[in-house]
């Protein structure tokens, strides 16, 4: 049976000679592969260049259950992104959030609220012309609140810390090892405050963006128990260095 939902592509890897499979976070399935075709020809109307990482995609599919690939029969553009395939800036955050997101939605179900937060974020960087430096720190943030860890910035008052494993800023340095000491939870805080329309008037150093979102990170690991490394990590902090 043929369904048709919208999608994000994550990422794509060749398969064979002839196909490829392409991971997408689904509006109607969650996470699925499918495999598609390599070459556009007359059995397949999925050209390539529509599955770099964080496309928004509408997709005609085959869907088993219990099939662990499924097959795609068609895909097009819903937004065509060519701010983003134009900018490396653009590209390489586009890049780091496809993996993360694959990463931590990989065993999910379908989410209407997630996916559409994702989806609307990409919609936003796409007609971004500047200040976008903060983006994807504003989205990391954001997408803890689908995953359910969101930090509680609750009473907050210069001189705490932030607990990473109750996610809750404290009076007291915590017992265990998990934690933000003052100046660290003040930069935090801030990050708490940003979001897409008032992001430009953050500024945060080289050093300062690049130990966000290893703490970030570090966050989400405590949380969903498990985080395979993320690769493009690098490439994000050589770009913002």
């Amino acid at each position: 049976m043929l369904h048709k939902t919208g999608a994000i592509v994550l990422h794509t890897v060749n398969y064979n000679d002839t196909y490829a499979i392409v991971h997408v976070l689904t509006e109607a399935f969650g996470p699925v592969s499918y495999l598609t075709a390599r070459m556009k020809s007359k059995k397949t109307r999925t050209p390539k260049s529509l599955f770099h990482p964080m496309s928004i995609v509408e997709l005609e599919v085959e869907h088993r259950n219990l099939r662990e690939i499924q097959r795609l029969k068609e895909a097009r553009a819903h937004i065509p992104l060519l701010s983003i395939l134009n900018s490396p800036v653009k590209s390489t955050i586009c890049i780091f959030l496809a993996e993360l997101i694959g990463k931590v939605a990989a065993d999910r179900q379908p989410d209407q609220r997630m996916f559409d937060f994702i989806r609307q974020s990409i919609r936003i960087l796409e007609v971004m012309e500047t200040d976008y430096a903060n983006f994807h720190l504003v989205f990391m943030i954001g997408l803890s609140r689908f995953l359910g860890f969101y930090p509680d910035s609750a009473g907050y008052r210069s001189g705490m810390y932030f607990d990473l494993r109750n996610g809750a800023f404290a009076n007291h340095k915590p017992a265990h090892v998990h934690f933000l000491n003052p100046d660290e939870s003040e930069v935090f805080f801030n990050l708490l405050r940003m979001n897409y329309e008032n992001m430009a008037l953050f500024t945060f150093s080289r050093h300062e963006r690049k130990d966000i979102i290893v703490r970030i990170l570090e966050y989400y690991r405590i949380h969903l128990n498990r985080l395979p490394e993320i690769k493009s990590l690098e490439i994000l902090h050589e770009v913002f260095g």
